[in-house]
Parts: C-alpha cells; sequence; structure tokens
C-alpha cells in the first residue's frame, strides 16, 4: 500500500494504482469522461483530469501511484487547463440539452456546472460534422456531434466481446466512432448487450425504437 497526500487529505492506496482512479474512490472529485471502473487504463482521451504533482500539471489517468506524492486538484493553473479542454470538447458539440435524453444526467453538464462555465460559452465558435446522425447499425443511432471520443464505449465492447464491433476512425477533427458490423446475419447480437449505450457519458449512442 502507498500513502499520499490529496488536496491535504491523506489515503492509502494499492501500488500501481491509476492516480484518477485513486482520487475518485475517495471522493475526491476530478473532471473526466475517459474513466470507466473496472476497465482498466483509461485512454488519456478527454484531457480534462489535470492535477497538480509537485508544481507540474499532468492528467491523472496517466499516474501510476508507486509512491507518496504530494497532489493539488484545484490549483488556478489546473482549472484553467480544465477549463481550456472543456473548451475544445463543446467547440465541436451540438448543444441541444432539451432534445438530449442524456440530459440532466450529463457528464458535461456535470463538469460546467464543476468548473463554473456556461455550456455556450460566448465567442465559442463551433464546428459540427456531417451528418448529424448515423443510422446504419442495426440496434442503435450515433450521434457524432454529441460524441466526445472518450472511449468508453470501445472499451466496453473490447471487453465484454470476443469479436469488438467499435473502434475509431479517420484522424484528427474527422475522428469518429465506427461499427465494424451492420448486417444483422453477420454481426455478433449487440441487442442482447447494449453496453456502450449504457456507458456513453453524452448520450451519443442511442437505441432504436423497436418495430411494433
Amino acid at each position: 500500500m502507498v500513502k499520499m497526500l490529496v488536496d491535504d487529505k491523506e489515503i492509502e492506496v494499492p501500488a500501481g494504482t491509476v492516480l484518477l482512479e485513486a482520487c475518485l474512490r475517495h471522493g475526491i472529485y476530478v473532471p473526466n469522461l475517459c474513466y470507466l471502473e473496472g476497465m482498466g487504463h483509461p485512454e488519456a482521451s478527454c484531457r480534462l483530469c489535470f492535477v497538480e504533482i509537485d508544481g507540474n500539471p499532468v492528467p491523472a489517468c496517466t499516474v501510476r501511484v508507486f509512491a507518496p506524492l504530494v497532489v493539488k486538484t484545484g490549483t488556478p493553473a489546473v482549472r484553467n487547463l480544465q477549463r481550456s479542454a472543456l473548451r475544445l470538447l463543446l467547440s465541436v458539440h451540438d448543444v441541444d440539452c432539451a432534445h438530449c435524453p442524456a440530459n440532466k444526467k450529463c457528464s458535461l453538464q456535470n463538469m460546467a456546472k464543476f468548473l463554473g462555465m456556461g455550456l455556450k460559452p460566448r465567442s465559442l465558435e463551433q464546428s459540427l460534422k456531417e451528418p448529424a446522425v448515423v443510422e446504419d447499425h442495426p440496434f442503435m443511432n450515433h450521434y457524432p456531434n454529441r460524441c466526445v471520443l472518450c472511449g468508453r464505449c470501445v472499451r466496453v465492447c473490447r471487453t465484454t466481446e470476443g469479436r469488438p464491433q467499435l473502434t475509431f476512425a479517420k484522424r484528427g477533427f474527422d475522428t469518429v466512432i465506427s461499427f465494424y458490423g451492420m448486417d444483422r446475419e453477420t454481426m455478433p447480437p449487440c441487442g442482447d448487450c447494449l453496453k456502450c449505450a449504457e456507458v456513453c457519458p453524452v448520450g451519443a449512442i442511442t437505441l432504436k425504437t423497436p418495430a411494433p
């Protein structure tokens, strides 16, 4: 076990624990999108979970605890980095909460409130993808402009399915979540799983309404 000091609170964790997980398990909130309990090391994709160690900002999901640390989670520098990362996400996010199934349980809403930000910052230029919704999958719809590319759906599919059906496709701004198979006859029974929709923090994957 390793002892460390987080915001003047002493906590103890098994050696090798990811710092983000250590904080969250001890009731210390660090903004994040990619962490999913029991799903291994996060992808470090959202760049929201900055903390300060020895005066240096680092993403908490990239640090494993093997020795005592002194961590600060709310310094001005940390908050500025987190707000900048959230602004970048919002610049490619379709903020239409009233029509989103994640409304009032959305991770972006929670983080914006925690960081004292609005979901539509002034002077924010938005750049959205086309099409707004991908309906090719037999069981689910995907909304690229809600997606924050946290990778939760990819990781849970990789873990629970013998032949994963989700992956990242394209690069840079054009990066999207993509389904490998679209044919009801050949793809695994996604209809019996649907965990990707369950773990999405922003309502980017929704279930199709069954035909009457």
